[in-house]
């Protein structure tokens, strides 16, 4: 699948040009950044795909069988917020 898809999803970045991208679970982590470590590790960090940002954080099924995890995402979600110069959303 991810063979398939890679050139489409290139093309997508290439047109869309993010400033800043998120890759949610292990297999989007390992699929764009050819790496073999635990998501666990990498989330949190930012780490460079095609010179542009990239923030690993859990998938949102793992949230849902460990909804305690919700605290550390949103941590990674607030670090994506200030790297493009967001304020976070208050409640």
């Amino acid at each position: 699948e991810v063979a398939n898809c890679l050139p489409y999803l290139l093309a997508q970045i290439d047109s869309i040009q993010p400033k800043a991208m998120v890759a949610l679970g292990a297999t989007a982590v390992r699929s764009l950044l050819d790496v073999q470590i635990g998501i666990t590790k990498m989330r949190g960090n930012w780490y460079t795909f095609h010179d542009i940002p990239i923030m690993p954080t859990f998938h949102p099924a793992y949230l849902l069988r460990n909804p305690p995890a919700k605290k550390e995402v949103w941590d990674d979600m607030k670090a994506v917020l200030a790297k493009l110069g967001r304020e976070v959303p208050r409640r």
